[in-house]
């Protein structure tokens, strides 16, 4: 059965949307349980306490999580026209991406597999 004109279908399709700002890297070279960890510390916080906790922190995942939240944090201002300070951070989650595959030689010829994660990294931005 018919579902309707295609401008009719994409019309409503566009309603459904998320139009929440948003920022998204793929392909990062971190194992997404090292992306987590920070991601754990900032989801719920509004973005001027997000940034100046993963400015503090120390680990290799916040420097590239900062960039990502500064980014989101643009899109918010240019694209949906918001206030910074009525922003908070309302999900940030890591997936899985692909892994690349290396080897490292080892003893008596053997050659051993080492696996370097990468994870998809998403923030989407909320007003309080």
């Amino acid at each position: 059965m018919a579902r309707g004109h295609r401008s009719q279908i994409k019309r409503e399709r566009n309603e459904q949307k998320d139009t929440r700002p948003s920022a998204k890297l793929s392909y990062a070279r971190i194992s997404v349980q090292k992306a987590c960890f920070v991601l754990d510390a900032i989801r719920g916080l509004d973005v001027q306490t997000a940034l100046g906790v993963v400015t503090y922190n120390p680990r290799y995942a916040s420097s590239v999580i900062a960039k990502l939240l500064k980014s989101a944090i643009a899109n918010a201002e240019n694209n949906n026209g918001l206030n910074v300070n009525d922003l908070y951070v309302a999900e940030a989650y890591a997936n899985q991406g692909p892994i690349m595959k290396r080897i490292r030689p080892r003893a008596q010829g053997r050659a051993y597999r080492i696996e370097k994660r990468m994870c998809n990294i998403t923030l989407v931005l909320d007003e309080k």
